[in-house]
């Protein structure tokens, strides 16, 4: 971080938000790459074209510098949450392919202007819709990372990967047993605690099935 450049801080956060993302990809089969892990759908892919057109729309079309690329769930029959997926027949080098491209296009724009330029958001209601470009970053930077950390939980969930990259993982030290020696304390835990306000009422989970 650089406290005397506040677009350096900008990309610095958004950037290590977008590799972590990209990171929880990697090793994957196509199948666990794409396939929903939520009752509302959230799937990894997902998240990462979800966030091409966050980039591109925030840092792009709302300061007046359209990228040109085809964005397929905007088209008027694509559906609701057409950018939440990969369709069957979109490959998932294309996908982090147009990623790359809204980071670099959503770069070139902080590069270009300055931070207390005024863009209008052209989906948010008429009135309300100017934003400036320290605001559309921030926005970027806090949606890349609420989702890089949807992908964390995702990612461990399907094959134990944690942490924030493969050279970095930001977790405290620890073995499989040591971690499964945590769990269970934290279980423990939350069994002491519901049976103190609830003693009638047995321990259960609601995890959806």
């Amino acid at each position: 971080m650089n406290p005397t450049d506040p677009k350096a801080d900008l990309r610095t956060s958004l950037q290590s938000a977008r590799d972590a993302l990209l990171w929880k990809l990697e090793g994957l089969t196509e199948y666990d790459a794409r396939r929903p892990l939520t009752p509302t759908g959230t799937n990894l892919l997902g998240l990462v074209r979800h966030l091409a057109g966050v980039e591109l729309g925030y840092l792009g079309d709302t300061f007046g510098r359209p990228s040109g690329e085809p964005l397929p769930w905007l088209a008027e029959d694509a559906g609701p949450n057409a950018d939440m997926y990969a369709a069957a027949d979109e490959s998932r080098e294309s996908v982090v392919a147009l990623y790359r491209r809204a980071w670099a296009h959503a770069d070139a724009t902080l590069d270009a202007l300055a931070l207390d330029t005024v863009g209008t958001v052209p989906w948010w209601p008429r009135g309300a819709d100017e934003v400036t470009l320290h605001h559309a970053a921030l926005r970027v930077v806090a949606d890349t990372h609420r989702h890089a950390g949807h992908a964390d939980i995702l990612r461990e969930l399907l094959d134990g990967a944690a942490g924030l990259n493969k050279d970095r993982r930001s977790l405290p030290p620890g073995d499989a047993a040591a971690w499964e020696h945590h769990r269970a304390r934290v279980e423990r835990a939350a069994v002491q605690a519901h049976r103190a306000k609830d003693p009638d009422e047995p321990a259960t989970g609601t995890a959806p099935s």
